[in-house]
């Protein structure tokens, strides 16, 4: 937000027309509002306020506006506050004015006039103010959603009240803390603060429980490492727990692979030395089973040796057998011959 220009008329100390150019005041850098107490310091701050949200900050409230008039301004000189800003890439001008107890025009005693608001927009491709709206509540709503605060917010942040900041000067720290609490409403931080210390509890807590479960974990690997794995000396939610568990961890899956390069190596040379006794084991049976069919073919020859006198010695019976029965006619011719 950037201000242009403001206007005011019969407006707290002010009772003619004051007008302050703030483009002009701002054409070097910072400026400095200062003068004695009561010259209108804060009344200029105030119009602002009037001008932005249709009332002014705090304990300078009263009722229908009233109290914003000047006590120094003529009968007939209506209270009004104009005030030109740049906000959201957009030229506004607002004008307000309180309600007005003015001279009636005829006979005699007052009348009220009722609060007036005009809101106007600078067309640039025009080169002519625009009337935007007349509307108490719909300039409200429209002021707010472009400067993102309401009037308390606006009065907390941007117009720190001058009783405020002189109590908040003679403070100590406690009653400092506590009157920028009220003055900034900082009880939604202290809510947001609360709601990370919870969070931050909970997860401390789940933490911790992982860190539990972790070091279960780990305490299995050590049993399965036999011994060969070191575990930190260190507490679920302790630090570093994670770390120390996974340096750990692969400590022992580096030995755990030394240890299964080893023993690959021996089940090689086991499945070697194994391979080697079959083969040996293959010659022997096969030694075995020859020497067996030698012996079995031997005992064969022995049978069929035996056998072969059998029948050699039965022949030669058969032999004497044919001879004797080829002798016998003979003899019984020669036995007749002999005879006759």
């Amino acid at each position: 937000m950037r201000l242009h220009r403001l206007d005011i008329t019969a407006f707290g100390p002010f009772g003619g027309s004051q007008s302050v150019d703030f483009d002009a005041l701002s054409a070097a850098g910072l400026f400095l509002l200062h003068g004695p107490t009561g010259a209108g310091k804060t009344s200029v701050l105030d119009a602002v306020c009037y001008a932005l949200y249709g009332s002014v900050p705090g304990a300078r409230q009263s009722g229908q506006g009233t109290g914003l008039r000047s006590d120094h301004a003529a009968p007939g000189t209506r209270t009004s506050v104009t005030l030109e800003l740049s906000v959201a890439g957009r030229r506004l001008e607002i004008t307000r004015q309180p309600p007005w107890e003015r001279p009636k025009k005829r006979g005699t005693g007052t009348t009220l006039d009722k609060a007036q608001t005009w809101l106007r927009e600078y067309d640039a491709e025009a080169g002519a103010w625009r009337d935007r709206s007349r509307s108490h509540q719909e300039i409200g709503e429209e002021i707010t959603q472009l400067l993102g605060m309401s009037r308390e917010q606006f009065c907390q942040v941007v117009l720190l009240p001058q009783g405020d900041f002189a109590r908040f000067l003679r403070a100590d720290a406690e009653a400092r803390g506590k009157l920028l609490g009220r003055l900034f409403d900082t009880q939604r931080f202290a809510e947001v603060e609360k709601r990370l210390a919870d969070r931050r509890r909970a997860t401390e807590a789940g933490v911790r429980e992982g860190d539990a479960v972790l070091l279960a974990d780990a305490h299995r690997m050590q049993q399965a490492a036999g011994g060969t794995m070191e575990l930190p000396e260190l507490a679920p939610g302790d630090p570093g727990l994670a770390d120390a568990v996974l340096s750990a961890a692969a400590i022992a899956r580096s030995s755990a692979r030394e240890e299964l390069a080893v023993a690959q190596c021996r089940l090689a040379a086991a499945e070697s030395a194994r391979a080697a006794a079959d083969r040996a084991l293959d010659d022997v049976r096969e030694r075995a089973r020859l020497q067996r069919r030698f012996a079995e073919a031997r005992q064969r020859a022995r049978l069929l040796e035996e056998r072969a006198d059998d029948h050699r010695e039965a022949q030669a019976r058969m032999e004497r057998g044919r001879k004797a029965e080829a002798v016998a006619p003979a003899l019984e011719l020669r036995e007749s011959a002999d005879a006759e």
